[in-house]
């Protein structure tokens, strides 16, 4: 082990991934630090529509394990909405047969069942009350509680992880892993949405239109979220206002009366994608551990407790 080496781990990534897997660690006694290069109401995180619901991430067996895990840790959450950002929301997921909502679920969603067509006039829908999370709120709630429980952050800029003056690193980089992991196969799948003033919608609604093109409409507290694309290996993070446009007719043709809402802000976030989640444990020649957690895509939100309880796991085995 590098002698210089001190303390006991570090989590490298501020986002919702990394925020949760250092207060998992923290909680159970780790003394932890996170780097992060953005404050963290200012990472891809912060953009994120933030609806539970898996979304093309694979393995697909542990993603479903990750996602029930943090399904019941945002259900408790959901207790003081006020406080932590989360809340239990009704809504209707568009072209969704209830035939085809795998086992799983079925037994575990509250209020799962067939949307009427009052509720969802394109076809196949189904109806459940899911956790909406207000990142706004959410990110910044998730850095107390991680600093409660002893850890602190610190914003950094990291080149290189042997930089970490600690025996374990975990690495929460997202696209960052692409020069940080060596891992070319981790790429943006960029995401553009425009928030609004509410001028009323209470329930959140997915929908895809026949071209393949996504509309969705996520009422958080004192605005509308109205989203979205899903832009493969583009890397631009300035908003397209042509897009914006498009969307909010998208959104428009599902409820009218977003048509003249007032824009608030737009917003673009790339997520990391990478054909399955990277999360293993790597010994170097030094003895630094690093955990690689990484690759979560649109889904890590849904996955992330479960998925930060297995990466703490590893930088800790019993």
């Amino acid at each position: 082990m590098d002698t210089q080496r001190s303390g006991d781990v570090i989590v490298v990534g501020g986002g919702v991934v990394g925020l949760a897997t250092a207060v998992v660690l923290a909680e159970r006694g780790r003394r932890v630090r996170v780097w992060t290069r953005d404050p963290v109401e200012r990472t891809t995180s912060a953009v994120a529509g933030a609806l539970w619901w898996p979304y093309h991430i694979e393995p697909i067996a542990s993603a479903r394990t990750w996602a029930l895990r943090s399904l019941e840790v945002y259900e408790e959450l959901a207790r003081w909405p006020e406080t932590t950002g989360v809340r239990l929301v009704d809504g209707v997921m568009g072209e969704t047969d209830p035939d085809d909502v795998e086992v799983w679920a079925v037994g575990r969603l509250a209020g799962l069942r067939r949307a009427t067509t009052a509720e969802y006039a394109g076809g196949n829908a189904v109806r459940a009350r899911l956790p909406l999370i207000d990142m706004a709120a959410y990110l910044p709630w998730l850095r107390e509680r991680l600093r409660r429980a002893g850890g602190t952050v610190e914003e950094r800029t990291v080149r290189d992880l042997a930089e970490a003056d600690a025996p374990v690193v975990v690495n929460c980089t997202g696209l960052g892993a692409r020069d940080l992991a060596a891992d070319p196969s981790v790429r943006p799948v960029r995401g553009q949405l425009v928030v609004v003033e509410n001028p009323g919608v209470r329930t959140w609604l997915v929908s895809t239109t026949p071209e393949g093109e996504m509309a969705y409409l996520f009422p958080q507290p004192g605005r509308l979220l109205l989203g979205g694309t899903a832009e493969d290996d583009v890397w631009s993070l300035e908003p397209d206002p042509a897009v914006a446009a498009a969307i909010v007719r998208r959104c428009a043709a599902l409820r009218p009366e977003v048509a003249g809402a007032r824009v608030l802000e737009h917003r673009v976030g790339l997520r990391p994608v990478r054909p399955a989640v990277r999360l293993e444990r790597e010994v170097r020649p030094d003895g630094l551990v690093v955990v690689h957690h990484y690759g979560h895509g649109g889904a890590g939100v849904t996955v992330a407790w479960g998925c930060a309880e297995e990466a703490a796991g590893l930088a800790a085995p019993s």
